[in-house]
């Protein structure tokens, strides 16, 4: 066998896997690997194979005890079987996992992680901790029974019946929906259902959620519904609406900067002025794209649809009647 400096990126995680389990002393077998990675035997039996012929891992199988053991007790696999840049990588996916603390997946998704990167506590080569950053943002928080039903309906494809608390109403009202997907944005969890009573897809927030069970029910996921065949080519989060529109907005000062600065939608075009930069483009997030106008304040000023000036506008007066109120009252 022609000798191999990286491990494929395809077998990486197992590999260090199998070897955090040997090194541990509990006697792996193939069918105990297997299962611990959800994967067959036969793969498990390759990994090893790679290990002994390619990364001269001192590999040996007690019949004894019925599992494998490495014959020099103090044996790793060395990182440098993996590329500097895969590492960094690696590295920087355990940084990027602080984005879903206080979040059921937390606690699972950090120690599959820490298995994997292992060889970097032994190199010592952790300077990216300290130097490369991704700041906190706001985390919402819902009880794990709620994250746990919802992952099974969807891996089932079974109704889902909850109570959930609207936006516009008080209190809670009963809901059943076909649940689609699940997901995140800026430290949120959404699902992203088909309601039965409302006829339409719908975003529901988890912490808004209580009382949740599975429906005898059983649904086929059509895959026009998906959340991104909905939202192609738009990049503003998790919102979605039933129609894609095209907009027109106005940026100046500091907000035509940052604007410059991103990629909104595939679509988009940038037109420059003496003063700003109109941006156009297409989207079906229609509520997003308002979050983005009344996010830059005075440095925005939207253009087209006519629902989208309307609803600013709404917005303004809504806030000038605030600022008056809250002048008299001081």
């Amino acid at each position: 066998m022609k000798n191999q400096k990286t491990i494929p990126k395809t077998v990486l995680s197992r590999i260090y896997f199998i070897d955090r389990e040997i090194a541990a002393g509990n006697y792996p077998n193939t069918r105990t690997l297997a299962e611990a990675h959800e994967t067959g035997t036969a793969t498990i039996s390759r990994d090893i194979e790679f290990m002994r012929d390619r990364m001269k891992a001192p590999i040996e199988y007690d019949f004894t005890r019925k599992g494998y053991y490495y014959t020099e007790k103090t044996f790793r696999l060395p990182a440098a079987f993996v590329s500097a840049n895969d590492m960094l990588a690696l590295g920087m996916a355990k940084t990027l996992l602080s984005l879903y603390q206080n979040t059921p997946i937390y606690d699972a998704a950090k120690g599959l992680m820490e298995s994997v990167t292992a060889p970097l506590e032994n190199d010592g080569n952790r300077w990216y901790e300290e130097r490369i950053i991704v700041p906190p943002v706001p985390a919402v928080q819902f009880s794990t029974e709620v994250w746990n039903i919802i992952c099974e309906a969807l891996r089932k494809n079974r109704v889902l019946k909850f109570e959930y608390r609207s936006t516009w109403k008080n209190g809670y009202s009963l809901r059943r929906v076909r649940p689609y997907q699940l997901l995140f944005d800026n430290g949120a969890w959404y699902l992203y259902a088909y309601s039965i009573q409302g006829k339409g897809i719908r975003m529901y927030s988890l912490p808004r959620i209580q009382n949740i069970s599975l429906d005898d029910e059983t649904f086929t996921f059509p895959a026009a519904a998906s959340y991104r065949a909905r939202t192609d080519g738009s990049y503003l989060g998790a919102y979605s609406s039933e129609k894609k529109r095209r907009f027109r907005i106005a940026f100046y000062n500091d907000g035509a900067m940052r604007i410059k600065e991103r990629l909104w939608a595939a679509d988009q075009k940038i037109k420059e002025m003496s003063d700003g930069v109109i941006l156009s483009f297409s989207s079906a997030q229609y509520g997003k794209v308002l979050e983005l106008v009344l996010a830059n304040g005075r440095d925005a000023l939207p253009l087209e649809p006519k629902e989208l000036v309307q609803d600013w506008r709404n917005n303004i007066y809504d806030m000038q009647k605030q600022a008056k109120s809250q002048k008299t009252r001081n």
